[in-house]
């Protein structure tokens, strides 16, 4: 990627559906942020989801983005939940070449049955299960599954779990979304906006070595993991200040939101990367799949003199003549 210096007025924004990668040196900080809308509305404008499932499903969507953008070679993140909350069920499917898709499983009417104040507390639509993360490098390669307990936690939590349980990196993940109503000719239109930024501190040395002695009586060179500490416990406190509204208003682009954040500090953008709302499913994958089933099992999916297999995360519906797998 080509290193951008950023400041006032030196590169353009961005933009919506794009990851911005950045690093603070000053800190030792790495991170990505992103603002997204016109590729989220058109996901979840896919489904008829109470707005609280949307929501939801919208936070799952910009943290699969800010992890599976950061793989360095062609695959797949996969981002799935399995619980025992009134939506029961998330997948997110982020792929390298930026296509994403997703949807949410939920009971129509224990999200229903909800009070105001627990529709909007994500944790409780989860509920408690666990948060899979898949890494998938291709064909010829194993995958690997990160899996984090869900206990009445947020995604922003988990996602703070689960990197220190499985990666042990000191990271710091923010997440908003929220429904957008704007006057268009005269009418009403609706419309999504999500944002998200991810922070973790990676230092060329590694830190967070237990001390037992008071800091006075710190071992001869042990002394730069404090100053190391000092950073990160700055760069946390800054990280803090960030309020819902500036991750998702457009006109507080990431580049402006970074730049507040830690300019005293040297922050550097690099080249975005664009996101797309785009399912990969395809009748020629479908009829591959349905070309392994038995005889047995193609019988009784036949409904109507016909199969008929509908993708559930952009909603499309394919039929087959149950004679092109009999034969």
């Amino acid at each position: 990627m080509e290193e951008i210096p950023f400041g006032p007025g030196s590169i353009d924004p961005a933009g919506d559906d794009a990851v911005l990668p950045f690093e603070v040196n000053g800190l030792d900080v790495r991170g990505r942020a992103i603002q997204m809308g016109p590729a989220l509305s058109a996901l979840l404008a896919r489904h008829d989801y109470p707005l609280p499932v949307s929501k939801l499903l919208g936070e799952a969507v910009v943290l699969a983005v800010l992890l599976g953008s950061s793989l360095k070679f062609e695959g797949q993140f996969l981002l799935q939940t399995q619980t025992d909350g009134p939506v029961d069920m998330l997948v997110v499917d982020y792929r390298t070449s930026g296509d994403i898709r997703a949807y949410a499983r939920f009971n129509k009417e224990r999200v229903a049955e909800m009070d105001v104040d627990g529709l909007s507390k994500p944790e409780l639509l989860l509920g408690k299960g666990i948060l899979a993360m898949t890494i998938d490098q291709g064909e010829f390669t194993s995958r690997y599954q990160g899996i984090v307990q869900l206990d009445g936690v947020s995604l922003e939590e988990v996602a703070h779990l689960y990197f220190s349980q499985s990666e042990q990196i000191p990271t710091l993940v923010r997440l908003a979304v929220a429904e957008m109503m704007t006057r268009e000719d005269g009418g009403a239109a609706h419309s999504w906006r999500a944002g998200g930024l991810l922070v973790q501190y990676l230092p060329e040395a590694s830190i967070g070595v237990q001390r037992d002695l008071p800091g006075g009586d710190a071992p001869e060179g042990m002394e730069h993991h404090a100053e190391e500490e000092d950073a990160w416990a700055e760069a946390t406190s800054l990280v803090s200040t960030v309020e819902d509204h500036e991750l998702i208003d457009p006109d507080v682009p990431a580049e402006r939101l970074l730049y507040r954040l830690f300019h005293e500090r040297g922050v550097r953008v690099y080249d975005s990367m664009a996101v797309r709302e785009q399912c990969s499913c395809s009748r020629d994958r479908i009829q591959g799949v349905l070309g392994s089933f038995s005889a047995e099992e193609i019988t009784a999916s036949i409904e109507d003199g016909e199969i008929s297999v509908t993708c559930e995360f952009c909603g499309q519906k394919y039929s087959f003549d149950p004679q092109e797998f009999l034969g």
